[in-house]
């Protein structure tokens, strides 16, 4: 810089040592001043080394991409570029695998010394139910103004909730409360007055009040006990002037039955279950319906299921399902299978007044055959003579139960068949059940399919426990094992009428009716009519 302006001064001062012309030093003199404003050669050469970078770098990402380290793996499977990705696919796992952290235990801090004062600290800051005898918290020391009282103060009333458990009686379960043995018998009779006690359902709860006992060492008296002893009905005690009261309180309860229809689907059951039906129901449905008809062929996905289940709704919100009453398959609009339960043993019939079909027999233990019917020696005669039945292996005391349903003819000791029971299933069709230890049923009983009718022993003439099962026709001995027959019950006369009647009127129930919240109508009390107002008031002689 301080050679450009010397020369500079020296071409503007005519000093160009040579005797050069004007021309050559306006030229000089511009070429100085360009000299002039060049940046310096620091800078020159650090930008030639970012461009250098800059050069490399696109050169390097090009070279990369000609590369084509990382293809697409779906595309070209098997070619060498697919095995190029895989082999840099592999590198990277690796990679990541060698940089992964370690899972070694860390060092856990150590624990802190506490002694005497630092657990009294600890527990003064803890909060803990006085009500449970808790002594923990911050206590002002006793001064001269604390007098010490002669008895704590009791609450004035205990207020708790009780629960009737099963197998218990309701007189047990107040007096384990902690009413006393006075006041528990007096609740159980007013409460006999109105209702049986044991029509009580276990798991009842009832509101308790205790109040303030008299003296120390005495039961608390009683002041209010409040239950639902039924579904629709409400119970109220309560000690006016001294004296325990009861007061009923009815609750209003629709019986509207709960119908739920819907379409069959890939699951009978669930969808039964979608669409609002209790599991029970369910249960009920599917298993009438397999006594009646092949579910796996007969129902089709695109039928129709129509289940009305027993229902009750009370005022207060409550809902409470009981039995199956229905079981209908509805195909195309027309109904394909109908079934409801009549009669006083709860029998599913059909629409048309015949009752549920029953297929095959029931085994009459759950043991294997140990020797067929046919000719066969003795084991304990000796001789050769017919086995007119079927032997079961069975341990002594198992339960046996009827093969269908039938009528007991005969119930007592049978000679060689010990301990024996006959049943008569209709049709000419006899079974007997020979050996047992004990007999369950009695003669002229009814008795359904599955029920126990005696079990497993050894009387008579018998090398061990076992049951020897034996089937008539017509009073002739045939082979159990050939027997196949159906049991089915049918209605006829007035009772086939009322069967009709009550079907039509349980199918116009719409779906889901109860399931709407029942309005509850105006309070009334229930108050019980007194038997001096029973006596009719005497008509004025003129």
């Amino acid at each position: 810089m301080f050679k450009s302006r010397k020369s500079e001064e020296a071409i503007l001062a005519g000093d160009d040592h040579g005797g050069g012309d004007v021309s050559w030093r306006a030229a000089s003199l511009s070429h100085a001043l360009l000299l002039e404003n060049q940046p310096p050669k620091v800078i020159q050469r650090a930008r030639k080394l970012s461009d250098k970078f800059d050069e490399w770098r696109f050169s390097a990402s090009e070279k990369m991409e000609k590369l084509d380290l990382a293809p697409d793996l779906a595309e070209a499977i098997g070619s060498g570029r697919w095995f190029r990705g895989v082999g840099t696919l592999v590198g990277l796992s690796a990679l990541a695998l060698a940089m992964w952290p370690d899972f070694s235990p860390l060092e856990a801090a150590p624990a802190m010394e506490l002694d005497d004062s630092a657990r009294d600290e600890f527990r003064s800051q803890m909060i803990m139910p006085l009500a449970l005898g808790a002594d923990s918290g911050r206590h002002m020391g006793a001064t001269p103004s604390v007098k010490q009282l002669e008895n704590a103060p009791e609450r004035p009333q205990l207020e708790f909730l009780a629960t009737l458990a099963k197998g218990d009686s309701f007189g047990r379960m107040l007096q384990r409360s902690g009413v006393g043995s006075g006041d528990a018998q007096t609740v159980s009779e007013l409460i006999a007055r109105t209702m049986s006690l044991s029509d009580i359902e276990p798991g009842t709860q009832i509101d308790i009040t205790l109040g303030r006992r008299s003296s120390a060492g005495q039961a608390r008296p009683l002041d209010a006990i409040n239950f639902r002893a039924r579904f629709d009905l409400a119970l109220q005690i309560d000690r006016i002037d001294g004296n325990l009261s009861l007061k009923r309180i009815p609750i209003q309860v629709d019986n509207t039955p709960l119908r739920i229809r819907g379409l069959v689907g890939s699951s009978l059951y669930r969808s039964a279950r979608a669409a609002g039906a209790p599991a029970s129901a369910v249960q009920q449905f599917l298993s009438t319906l397999g006594d009646q008809i092949d579910m796996d062929r007969s129902v089709r996905s695109t039928d129709t299921f129509d289940i009305i289940v027993a229902h009750k709704r009370a005022a207060t919100g409550d809902r409470q399902a009981g039995q199956l009453l229905y079981a209908g398959i509805d195909r195309g609009g027309k109904s394909q299978t109908q079934l409801m339960r009549w009669g006083s043993e709860g029998r599913f019939f059909e629409a048309s007044g015949v009752g549920e079909q029953r297929s095959g027999l029931l085994a009459p233990v759950p043991g294997g055959i140990s020797s067929g019917f046919g000719m066969r020696r003795h084991p304990i005669l000796g001789y050769r003579r017919m086995h007119s039945g079927m032997d079961f292996r069975a341990s002594s005391g198992t339960p046996i139960v009827a093969v269908a349903d039938a009528q007991v003819v005969g119930s007592g000791r049978m000679g060689g068949c010990g301990n024996a029971v006959r049943l008569r299933h209709g049709g000419g069709m006899d079974t007997r059940y020979c050996h047992m230890s004990r007999i369950a049923v009695r003669s002229g009983q009814s008795v359904r399919r599955g029920q126990v009718i005696g079990y497993v022993g050894s009387t008579g003439l018998s090398t061990g426990p076992h049951l020897h099962y034996e089937m008539y026709r017509n009073g002739r001995a045939v082979n159990p094992a050939s027997v196949k027959f159906v049991t089915r019950a049918q209605l006829s006369g007035a009772e086939l009428s009322q069967f009709r009647a009550k079907l039509t009127q349980l199918k116009q129930v719409e779906a889901g009716a109860a399931l709407v919240d029942l309005k509850p109508a105006a309070p009334q009390e229930d108050v019980p009519v007194r038997e001096i107002d029973k006596i009719a008031v005497p008509k004025k002689v003129p």
